[in-house]
């Protein structure tokens, strides 16, 4: 049986129909929206394709315009908006079923030496290994895992472990500080294509970001309060990374309001380098 990561492997193989069109598969899911990581991390492969490999993505920044529905093809239309001499950009038009769902602006950056560099450090550089997986620590809680979430953690293509044990009421949420960390690895080796890399931490960059925009209000697993949406989303990258290599993803929420959600990521190695920074803004309706 073909496992999660070759899986996402083959979900970021898109089909070549045109010079600039190319078509990726939408998994039949149980979901009501295809994931928005998936969508970005295809569009951001679509980008790549059409681009020099010496040149690596340094910024993507994306809106998600309307869900995606599961099951139904994805066409990503590649518009060659400029070819530097240091720097490439693209734009990207994803549209299913005759609409436009997603759009993504990629640029590409010919790497330079700056003579310095500097970073902030991160707050969590603990050893991934001493953390449970997120399936075995929600196991342990519940005594076992509903059905859905059994389906949903053998098709995860990340191992993902919380630095910090997960609340699970009400009480425990109540002023707590917006912020979490997790570590993150493809549960199988992704090959040696770095493009492969960058779109898959692009997938698992929206897996987890918006949760923290919720942990002042809910629990993180159990019933939801709110219905949530990803409007918007920018990352920047600024090191080579493999992406079946642990990497920590420490996230925060300065602020939400209006039923908007703003969340920061910054995704570290072990050794304490930050790999990429990311953005994103959510909606959050109450489901009450």
């Amino acid at each position: 049986m073909t496992n999660p990561a070759e899986k996402l492997v083959d979900l970021l193989d898109l089909e070549r129909i045109e010079v600039n069109i190319f078509r990726g598969r939408s998994p039949q899911e149980s979901l009501q929206r295809v994931f928005g990581g998936q969508v970005a991390g295809q569009a951001l492969v679509a980008a790549g394709r059409t681009v020099d490999a010496d040149r690596p993505v340094h910024s993507l920044h994306a809106y998600f315009l309307r869900p995606g529905r599961p099951g139904v093809p994805i066409v990503y239309q590649v518009e060659r908006v400029r070819d530097g001499r240091s720097f490439t950009t693209r734009r990207v038009t994803a549209v299913q079923e005759g609409r436009t769902i997603f759009n993504l602006t990629a640029s590409f950056h010919l790497p330079e030496e700056a003579g310095f560099e500097h970073q902030l450090p991160p707050r969590h550089l603990v050893d991934p290994e001493s953390l449970p997986r997120l399936a075995d620590e929600v196991r342990d809680h519940l005594g076992g895992l509903p059905e859905s979430m059994e389906r949903m953690a053998r098709r995860m293509p990340f191992d993902i472990r919380y630095v910090d044990r997960l609340r699970w009421t009400k009480d425990e949420v109540k002023d707590a500080d917006p912020r979490s960390a997790v570590w993150m690895r493809a549960v199988g080796p992704l090959g040696d294509d770095p493009l492969v890399h960058t779109c898959a931490v692009t997938y698992a960059s929206d897996m987890t970001l918006l949760d923290a925009v919720r942990i002042p209000v809910e629990p993180l697993w159990g019933p939801r309060g709110f219905d949530m949406a990803s409007l918007d989303h920018a990352m920047w990258f600024h090191r080579p990374f493999r992406a079946d290599e642990w990497f920590l993803y420490e996230q925060e929420s300065p602020v939400a309001t209006g039923g908007r959600g703003l969340a920061r990521g910054r995704i570290y190695d072990r050794e304490g380098r930050m790999l990429v920074s990311v953005v994103q803004e959510g909606l959050f309706r109450s489901l009450g």
